[in-house]
């Protein structure tokens, strides 16, 4: 309990490393990390992009090092950790936040896409687990920290091979959470949070014929990057960090057929209007340009108070069909 007190007090002074740090979501973690005085250690396979990371870190007054890192290789994450350790001594909080997602009909994406798609997302996390957890074990200490995805409860449709490996990590991560559990400071967190306003979207590969643009009500990745740090401060098992997440999870929960088969029809009929060419996007190489936090939307991005009226909406439209289900069932 002393330690967790700790955590909650402060952050300064900890090493932190974030797979995927280039851009989107894991830029912003490093941002958000180093505003509470945090030491990053950010991994990419762009150096380019990793160094105006690091140089954006330390522009906030901390230290920071990139190691360009391909996290479906083992041996690279296992690199990393050492470099990590030598940056600073110890981990304390380690982030697996590194993806890449491919779109379309399951046998129009080619299968090394396919493979390489499970190989970053379920193997990447795979290492950082297996390179971070003897370390925080032997220490007595650290936090292993997932950005899943509301993915890991609910699938995208068209993105079959993506969304297994999003179950995939929340299946292998509620595994070890049992492992540990004999180390009262060593916590493995799981975040799923919802599409996100950033570069992801633009960078993944498409074999759709759609070359999509970002929904206005997607979450802002700054916001999602102070969940990852709030994480830090008070470990917690899961956390569905807005309510759009929230209730996503619970609307799939009740109707999952409903919801996949919707959404898929949706999809059918926008891919039939779109031609775009196909695109392998940042699966086999590196992230190209932009390498920021903010990707492009389809409409300007609404306030906050519009956001809260079209969540409140979407509550009330669950729990008007949630009634009607129980209804419909006491009558049968």
């Amino acid at each position: 309990m002393k330690s967790v007190y700790k955590l909650q007090k402060s952050l300064r002074g900890k090493t932190v490393v974030i797979t995927g740090g280039s851009s989107g979501v894991g830029r912003a973690t490093a941002e958000a990390f180093a505003l509470e005085g945090c030491n990053i250690v950010v991994a990419a396979r762009g150096k380019e992009a990793l160094d105006e990371t690091v140089n954006l870190c330390r522009d906030l007054g901390v230290a920071a090092l990139a190691v360009p890192t391909d996290v479906s290789v083992a041996e690279e994450v296992a690199h990393l950790a050492e470099m990590a350790i030598r940056f600073n001594g110890r981990i304390d909080i380690w982030v697996n936040n590194a993806g890449v997602m491919a779109s379309g009909k399951f046998e129009d994406i080619p299968m090394d896409l396919n493979e390489q798609v499970i190989k970053t997302n379920l193997f990447g996390y795979m290492h950082g687990a297996y390179s971070a957890l003897p370390i925080f074990k032997r220490q007595q200490e650290g936090i292993l920290i997932n950005n899943v995805s509301i993915g890991g409860f609910m699938p995208a449709p068209y993105s079959a091979v993506y969304s297994s490996t999003k179950f995939g990590i929340r299946g292998m991560m509620e595994c070890l959470q049992g492992e540990i559990s004999d180390y009262p400071d060593v916590h493995i967190c799981n975040i799923y949070p919802q599409i996100q306003r950033s570069t992801g979207n633009m960078h993944s590969a498409k074999y759709s014929g759609l070359d999509f643009k970002i929904p206005p009500f997607a979450a802002d990745p700054r916001d999602t990057a102070q969940k990852i740090v709030e994480l830090a401060k008070r470990p917690q098992k899961d956390l569905f960090p807005d309510a759009a997440s929230y209730i996503l999870k619970n609307v799939y929960g009740l109707f999952p057929k409903s919801i996949i088969n919707i959404a898929s029809a949706g999809m059918r009929v926008v891919m039939k209007v779109k031609d775009a060419p196909s695109d392998s996007g940042n699966v086999l190489e590196p992230s190209p340009e932009p390498h920021r936090i903010y990707g492009e939307t389809m409409f300007p991005v609404p306030s906050k108070k519009t956001k809260m009226a079209v969540v409140a909406g979407i509550g009330l439209g669950l729990a008007y069909m949630i009634l009607r289900a129980k209804s419909g069932n006491k009558k049968s």
